[in-house]
């Protein structure tokens, strides 16, 4: 049964209106249509509907999506998030890895984000089938990029290690938040410490993959909290931040302590930049698979990849 997020039975909460430059223009064009189509037609799953990412007309205006894999109900209830939350009982579709590769070689992307929701209910977690799903990409177009943004899986280091040994490009994780407001905000099976974790895994189990996680502003944290923030994630050597303004999806969810303006994003950048991230994206309307393919990024793996070849 589908519970409807969040738990906890807090009473609804206003949304406050939008600034302006928080405002988008409703999607649309051919591309996007196009996109739509293929993902009904495949029955695959995108973190940009699911989420109601307010970019999803951009990204698929520009042809880049991020596929979510293992279905569309999350077996956690983040105070944050609009994603469905209830109990899968296990079931998985275990030709998604090669439906994902076929949409992908019909989409012509040369970057493409995985992601999925939690599966608490599977003994893995779902490392294989993002392991699979990663293989089935590589082996169909070698030179695809490919950026991972995983759940926690509990910081487990086989499951960990798993995923990284599919070799995806980047390895993404989001710590969501500071470690204060971690309990108030993503559900208690999940926690800062345990992020940070999963992001160390990583590296240690191949330094040479790029590590990146986000973090949601607006929800009560303050500017030293972010700082320390930003030094435990460089002190396990995370290559790329992300910076978003978090955004209420419904009443029943955590409201908008503050909308940062625009030139609040870029001190941000700009500090984390001076801490050694070797990339930093950070606007209202950034989300960490937003623009995932940006030139930067795509330059340094290309480079990484004509060297490895």
């Amino acid at each position: 049964m589908l519970k409807t997020p969040p738990p906890g039975g807090k009473p609804p909460q206003p949304r406050q209106p939008k600034p302006d430059w928080i405002k988008v223009r409703a999607p649309g064009g051919q591309s996007y249509l196009a996109i739509k189509e293929l993902l009904g037609d495949l029955k695959l799953a995108t973190v940009c509907q699911e989420a109601r990412c307010p970019n999803m007309g951009e990204c698929w205006g520009g042809g880049t999506a991020t596929f979510m894999l293992l279905g569309e109900v999350c077996t956690r209830g983040c105070r944050f998030c609009a994603v469905k939350t209830g109990n899968p009982r296990g079931v998985v579709d275990p030709d998604e890895p090669q439906k994902v590769g076929t949409a992908i070689s019909q989409m012509k992307l040369d970057y493409i984000v995985l992601t999925s929701v939690d599966r608490d209910d599977l003994p893995d977690e779902g490392a294989e089938h993002f392991a699979r799903t990663i293989e089935v990409i590589k082996t169909s177009a070698p030179q695809m990029i490919v950026e991972v943004l995983t759940p926690d899986f509990h910081a487990r280091p086989e499951l960990i290690n798993r995923i990284v040994a599919a070799r995806p490009d980047v390895f993404a994780h989001n710590v969501e938040t500071v470690r204060r407001l971690q309990r108030p905000v993503r559900d208690r099976r999940a926690g800062y410490d345990q992020s940070l974790r999963v992001l160390e895994l990583v590296k240690q189990s191949d330094p040479s993959r790029y590590t990146k996680t986000s973090i949601m502003l607006g929800l009560g944290e303050t500017a030293e909290e972010l700082r320390e923030t930003l030094q435990d994630l460089r002190g396990i050597g995370c290559d790329v931040v992300t910076f978003g303004q978090y955004l209420q999806p419904t009443s029943r969810h955590l409201k908008v302590e503050k909308f940062y303006r625009p030139e609040e994003f870029k001190l941000w950048q700009e500090t984390a930049e001076a801490m050694g991230f070797l990339y930093v994206a950070s606007g209202p309307l950034v989300r960490s698979s937003y623009r995932a393919g940006e030139f930067f990024m795509k330059g340094i793996i290309k480079r990484k990849q004509s060297t490895e070849g």
